[in-house]
């Protein structure tokens, strides 16, 4: 995937909550027509439905609020989807930024990584273990080597 202007990385947090900003970031830049091509059938799928099952919020209702609130920070935007689905407490965060952060890693999606980084015709020593340290990598950041 190419860096675009404007996309987080996934360990970005929001109260402490990965990858929300990211998912936020890609509503708005899609929206604003600024996301590439190759991010836009993943909208709604993938982590961004993960993050908000986990959330306990459809897709699509916290879109249309991110797209009527386009002022609101990121802050903001948990707060009504918790409010619209659960609280997430301090330790329903930490498992799901253990979770995510850990997620390619000696687990099902491990496939998945091991097949991109060989089309990206990337070797065990780009410091890639995770589906983050991957989307880091190949956005054009060095991975993380550290945990949260």
């Amino acid at each position: 995937m190419p860096n675009v202007p404007g996309l987080r990385s996934p360990y970005e947090t929001t109260h402490g909550f990965v990858y929300f900003p990211r998912m936020l970031d890609k509503i708005k830049l899609h929206a604003e027509g600024k996301l590439h091509a190759d991010f836009v059938n993943n909208l709604g799928k993938a982590f961004d439905d993960r993050c908000c099952q986990y959330l306990g919020v459809p897709y699509e209702e916290l879109k249309n609020w991110v797209l009527a609130n386009l002022h609101a920070s990121n802050e903001d935007a948990l707060t009504w989807a918790q409010s619209c689905g659960r609280k997430l407490s301090s330790n329903d965060i930490d498992i799901w930024n253990s979770f995510m952060t850990k997620r390619g890693w000696r687990d099902e999606a491990n496939e998945t990584l091991l097949r991109r980084l060989k089309e990206n015709g990337l070797s065990a020593d780009a410091g890639v273990d995770t589906m983050f340290d991957y989307i880091e990598v190949d956005e054009g950041r060095a991975p993380r080597r550290k945990a949260l």
